[in-house]
């Protein structure tokens, strides 16, 4: 029997609808639910085990839109377990599964009917130690509105060069659709490993997004008189004063996503961009 952890999307009814359903269905077939205390409280599932961090998995379920399987994500990978998620969101990049095709899903999961796709995950560490991965990317930005940041970067051990700007993303091939799509970002497929450095409203000539290589060292400077905020995947992870770095680069393990054939990235990015048969 398998351990699966349940995560939903806490704003959408029928996102905890359905959780409550597939925690039943899986309890019923003799699998181990495990629940965040928040997950726990809004499905009311019976005989769930509240997770500790602490707890192994070896399936993680999301259902929601990507933000939730951000969320499942980070979870899997410390757990080691693989990623299935349910779309109930608009048309994402990372939920594998639509609503009504959970349960042939989860049934072709359980009896090994799956491939895995892995995704690279972005790795950061401060002075003051290691953040948690990110599965889209970590964010060095401005703090105060109408406030630029001075960034100095250092790519493999050798100066490249300083950005006054609002931030700068150092996003997965993932990633490259989230926030450093927006900040004019290359789209780059999944399957890559590739670290992805696209300065936000950079005030400087020089304003292109670097492809590098998956064994690169971005360090990052916080350079001038103001202090950085940084985030990853969305979540705050503190400050940056001034004179202080941060090093990213490419986590050692990826995670791990459950698919079943039925999606493509090339259509996905066709679909959301509106684009054309002809």
């Amino acid at each position: 029997m398998s351990t699966v952890g349940l995560f939903v999307h806490s704003g959408r009814d029928d996102a905890i609808a359905l959780g409550r359903t597939v925690a039943a269905w899986l309890a019923h077939r003799g699998h181990t639910v495990v629940l965040e205390p928040g997950e726990a409280e809004l499905i009311g599932a019976t005989g769930a085990v509240l997770d500790d961090d602490r707890a192994e998995l070896d399936l993680v379920v999301a259902i929601g839109g990507d933000g939730t399987v951000l969320r499942a994500a980070r979870r899997a990978v410390a757990a080691d377990a693989d990623v299935l998620g349910i779309n109930l969101g608009e048309l994402g990049y990372l939920a594998e599964i639509e609503p009504d095709a959970w349960e042939a899903a989860l049934e072709a999961y359980l009896a090994g009917g799956h491939q895995l796709e892995e995704r690279m995950l972005v790795s950061a560490r401060t002075e003051s130690g290691a953040l948690p991965p990110g599965l889209n990317e970590v964010v060095i930005e401005k703090q105060a509105l109408g406030r630029t940041i001075r960034l100095g970067v250092s790519i493999d051990g050798g100066y490249f060069t300083s950005y006054v700007a609002d931030g700068l993303i150092v996003a997965t091939p993932t990633g490259s659709t989230a926030y450093s799509l927006s900040a004019r970002g290359p789209i780059v497929a999944p399957s890559h490993r590739a670290l992805v450095m696209t300065p936000v409203s950079p005030h400087t000539l020089f304003d292109r997004s670097l492809v590098l290589g998956p064994t690169s060292i971005v360090e990052v400077a916080v350079l001038g008189d103001r202090d950085a905020a940084v985030s990853i995947d969305g979540y705050e992870q503190g400050r940056l004063a001034v004179g202080e770095s941060i090093s990213i680069t490419a986590a050692p393990d990826p995670a791990r996503f459950a698919t079943f054939g039925g999606r493509n990235f090339h259509q996905i990015l066709k679909a959301k961009f509106g684009l054309s048969d002809r």
